[in-house]
């Protein structure tokens, strides 16, 4: 099993920036991708950012040039930097980890942007 516990979401005004970080524990072995999905009121859960254990990364078209997700391996830590904050960026903001044919959600961290 692995658990995942999130955190840095918050209100920010537009135009701002949040970092959101989630640290992977339990059994973390060959945690494979890690990722950032995000899920407004009244719409479907989409993702926000995905990074290998490699470093590649996969970004939604929405996010682009905005947000960056990196990683850090030795801490099984998973970081979102968000930066040009919109209000559409409003949402709960949930990490996702897969290993092997596996994956694991974690609470959510809430981020609202103000206009």
């Amino acid at each position: 099993q692995v658990q995942l516990v999130e955190s840095g979401g918050g209100l920010v005004q537009a135009g701002g920036s949040l970092r959101l970080s989630c640290a992977a524990s339990g059994s973390t072995f060959s945690i494979n991708a890690m990722g950032w999905f995000r899920q407004a009121p009244g719409k479907q859960r989409e993702l926000v950012a995905t990074i290998t254990s490699g470093l590649s990364t996969n970004y939604a078209d929405s996010v682009k040039g905005r947000f960056i997700i990196t990683r850090d391996n030795a801490k099984n830590t998973v970081y979102l930097q968000m930066n040009s904050l919109k209000p559409e960026d409003t949402a709960v903001y949930y990490c996702k980890a897969y290993q092997y044919t596996r994956s694991y959600w974690g609470q959510g961290t809430q981020v609202t942007v103000s206009s």
